[in-house]
């Protein structure tokens, strides 16, 4: 079957982002239904996502031909869903170990792909991107709401049956073709590629991936163990699931309008809104559990986390274009993935002793990057 590219496009992004909205808040509490402690939930999180890391570093740039883009998806799409039908064959620790890394090492790099088939396509047909990549932010704010309410009416084994049903879709959806084919890039077009060595070694590239990678990082409490955390404090799963899909609306409303919201802003300032919105939502996030402070807590979301993406990809484009891909990459692979890791890691031993504690921890990693921010001054390319 034949399907717009457009929206081939959009339906992989609506079942990824749909699945992810299950995976992302809920699987902490899948994980402590199963009787794992808190410990152990930090370290196979930690583990997954360190897996997601290596998956977008090292997958992600080894398509290099667009032609080939619809098929690796298909690929990475059945291999996840092989390891998220692992998970229902067993709770063992070194089992759950194996399944979470194999499944985000091949869940992770789906998107990056799909964002480059899109670029592909955007080359080839006119396309609106904003219209396209929305559907993944909407199916995630309508995975988590769904699930919250599924786990709440039928515990927590709904949400393996989700995930696996979301990955199911998924990759029914990507093997449908779609009507306009990737066409390669002749390799005499590619410029050359600064080596990692030289573009690391200057100062507002190395203060940028730091920056952001503590900012991102200061999210893993959140990821981790926000769902944990307010259904000990009362809220049933439905609300969390609500909650969270709060942040996505926010997000969503954000990205929507960025274009007007920050038009006249540099990379450096909107990296200053984005800390001290992170740092204010980790403060408030240890100090108040009551409702009206957690709804308050969900719409900074759209600063901790989508301004900062966007400086991310303001600082990115303002580099020359030789220096694109690799930034996109690392940048991906440390604030989306390695940052996240470790610091899920440690939030997991932090948890059990400090609780909501542990928010003061991720303000306190957050802090640096109120002065680590890079001058930003744009190369000719």
């Amino acid at each position: 079957m034949v399907l717009r590219s457009t929206y081939w496009l959009a339906l992989s992004y609506f079942t990824y982002f749909y699945s992810y909205g299950i995976f992302l808040p809920f699987w902490g509490i899948w994980l402590k239904g199963e009787g794992i402690s808190s410990e152990s939930i930090g370290l196979l999180l930690g583990a997954g996502l360190v897996a997601r890391f290596l998956g977008t570093l090292i997958i992600s740039p080894a398509i290099k031909d667009p032609a080939y883009l619809v098929t690796g998806l298909r690929i990475l799409a059945l291999l996840t869903l092989v390891f998220s039908v692992g998970y229902w064959f067993g709770n063992g620790w070194a089992w759950l170990m194996i399944n979470i890394a194999g499944f985000s090492l091949f869940f992770g790099p789906l998107v990056p792909l799909t964002d480059a088939l899109a670029g592909t396509l955007q080359r080839q047909i006119a396309m609106d991107y904003g219209k396209v990549r929305v559907w993944g932010s909407i199916a995630f704010v309508i995975g988590s709401a769904v699930t919250g309410k599924l786990v709440s009416v039928y515990g927590h084994n709904a949400i393996l049956y989700s995930l696996t049903a979301g990955v199911v879709a998924m990759l029914l959806g990507m093997l449908l073709q779609p009507s306009v084919k990737p066409i390669a890039q002749d390799r005499q077009a590619r410029g050359p590629v600064t080596p990692w060595r030289v573009l690391l070694a200057e100062s507002a590239v190395w203060r940028f991936l730091l920056c952001v990678t503590l900012m991102m990082g200061a999210h893993a409490a959140y990821y981790g163990f926000s769902a944990i955390y307010w259904q000990d404090a009362g809220y049933s799963a439905a609300t969390v699931g609500y909650l969270w899909s709060l942040g996505v609306v926010a997000e969503i409303v954000v990205f929507t309008f960025s274009q007007r919201l920050f038009r006249r802003w540099s990379a450096r300032n909107m990296l200053l809104l984005s800390a001290v919105c992170g740092i204010v939502r980790w403060v408030m996030m240890g100090e108040f559990i009551a409702l009206p402070w957690l709804l308050v807590i969900q719409l900074l979301h759209c600063g901790s986390f989508t301004v900062c993406h966007l400086a991310g990809m303001r600082f990115i484009a303002s580099r020359p274009r030789d220096q694109v891909i690799r930034l996109q990459a690392i940048y991906s692979a440390l604030a989306m993935g390695g940052g996240i890791a470790v610091m899920t890691m440690v939030s997991g031993y932090l948890f059990a002793s400090l609780h909501g504690g542990l928010f003061w921890v991720m303000a306190l990693v957050a802090l640096p990057a109120l002065f680590l921010r890079p001058q930003v001054t744009p190369v000719q390319n």
